[in-house]
């Protein structure tokens, strides 16, 4: 595994278990409908974040092509965790901006 994906799989396993908590959170809410976007949202991120983890552990050739549309998923996730009050949201939203700028740079 190449050392230079240190920093953003790091990343990643951060946002996918942020999306992964968000996503278990939003659920409980009272109001559903209106976290249907967020819940949509965490469940794309937490998927392609898992994609990317697993593209630099195996060296793929589409390495950059995957980290570019993670970073892609991570950025609208994190602005879709922006318009929600919640504490798990918040933090959800934190870190794929996070993964997102880590990706950034891969791709």
């Amino acid at each position: 595994m190449d050392t230079s994906y240190e920093e953003c799989i790091k990343a990643c396993q951060e946002c996918m278990e942020a999306c992964n908590q968000c996503y278990s959170a939003c659920l409980k809410e009272d109001n559903l409908k209106m976290m249907a976007g967020c819940i949509c949202m965490d469940r794309e991120c937490a998927n392609i974040c898992a994609l990317a983890l697993q593209a630099m552990q195996s060296n793929s050739p589409f390495v950059k092509q995957i980290c570019n549309l993670c970073a892609e998923i991570c950025e609208a996730c994190g602005e879709e965790c922006r318009k929600y009050i919640h504490d798990h949201c918040k933090k959800c939203a934190e870190a794929c901006l996070r993964c997102a700028e880590a990706c950034r740079k891969m791709a």
